[in-house]
């Protein structure tokens, strides 16, 4: 059983990720938190496996995830946030956070991020990893959010890494396993690659990247 934390600044969603969590038996919500001074003490009380937190609605800082994960070792961090600037996010992950969710990813993805933060693994939204392989710092507004999707509009730096990995043989869970990401994000990222070079198998997406670079010719990968 894996023992949740859930701490917000709105009682709304609060009762929300309760909700939406009662029916699943793997979990237990043990305590909420609605301040980060709250959410420091319900953490030294209830001792949870895992933290959901909006850190940016706490008003908690990169050094107080370090404070807490220096006396609290494990801990999962799962932050669950609206869309914020890359420096902020890049931050609140170097601090410790494992994981990190926008709050309009679904239910199966909160579920697998839970999942990957109790056993200390990385999970990281599409939506997330678009804006922290931005090459600026990226300017948030509606039209950008609405624009987005979880493997993003164009073949970006990650999805270069992933048509690779793919080209290699890898499996979802593989290359999932490899990049730090979900298979969920993995998968999303493959359908949207396929997608966009109007292929509906590997071989084409092989053919795409040694055509550009991705990937050197091989006789393994014509044998």
């Amino acid at each position: 059983m894996i023992k949740l934390l859930i701490a917000d600044n709105s009682v709304l969603i609060r009762e929300g990720f309760k909700a939406l969590l009662a029916g699943i038996n793997d979990f237990t919500v043990v305590a909420e938190a609605s301040s980060a001074n709250e959410l420091s003490e319900k953490i030294r009380l209830f001792k949870p496996d895992v933290v959901i937190v909006d850190t940016h609605s706490l008003f908690i800082t990169a050094n107080d995830i370090k404070s807490i994960k220096k006396t609290n070792k494990n801990i999962g961090f799962l932050a669950i946030t609206a869309l914020l600037p890359k420096q902020e996010i890049n931050s609140i992950l170097e601090a410790g956070v494992n994981s990190y969710l926008l709050k309009d990813c679904d239910k199966e993805e909160i579920i697998e991020a839970i999942h990957k933060t109790n056993t200390n693994q990385r999970f990281l939204c599409g939506k997330i990893v678009d804006v922290l392989m931005a090459e600026a710092e990226i300017n948030i507004t509606p039209a950008y959010v609405k624009n987005l999707s979880c493997a993003g509009i164009s073949v970006t730096d990650r999805e270069s890494d992933i048509i690779r990995l793919i080209a290699e043989g890898l499996s979802n869970k593989q290359i999932a396993d490899k990049l730090c990401l979900s298979t969920h994000t993995v998968n999303t990222h493959r359908k949207n690659i396929m997608n966009k070079l109007g292929v509906n198998n590997t071989a084409g997406v092989v053919l795409f990247a040694v055509r550009n670079n991705i990937l050197e010719p091989n006789s393994y990968l014509f044998s």
